[in-house]
């Protein structure tokens, strides 16, 4: 399925509402998920994304540990994007980003550094 880009420009604030924490592939083995493309531990951060009077919170996949990252702390995120997924009857949404890093950080090296 399609990877749907979403602008984060959009939202009038984005915090950490659950700390990064490395996401398990195997419960069994404790085995660490790892991102095909680079070899990095992936790790899962709630987002609590706000715009005007609502707020939702997404949990939000990035390749390597967001530096300096806390519970509460404003965030940029850099190239959101939402892919849909199936299997075995279940079905849902897949948030992933390029990079989050506190909202005062450099921007790393990359593409379009948005909030």
């Amino acid at each position: 399925m399609a990877s749907l880009p979403i602008d984060t420009a959009k939202y009038t604030g984005i915090i950490c509402a659950v700390p990064p924490a490395p996401r398990v592939a195997n419960r069994e083995t404790g085995q660490l998920r790892v991102d095909r493309e680079t070899g990095k531990t992936m790790y899962q951060i709630g987002l609590c994304l706000m715009a005007g009077a609502s707020a939702d919170v997404v949990n939000v996949s990035v390749a390597g540990e967001p530096s300096g990252v806390q519970l509460g702390m404003p965030v940029a995120v850099r190239d959101l994007v939402a892919t849909p997924w199936e299997n075995e009857g279940r079905h849902g949404i897949a948030f992933r980003a390029a990079e989050i890093r506190p909202l005062n950080a450099p921007a790393s090296a990359g593409k379009g550094a948005a909030q």
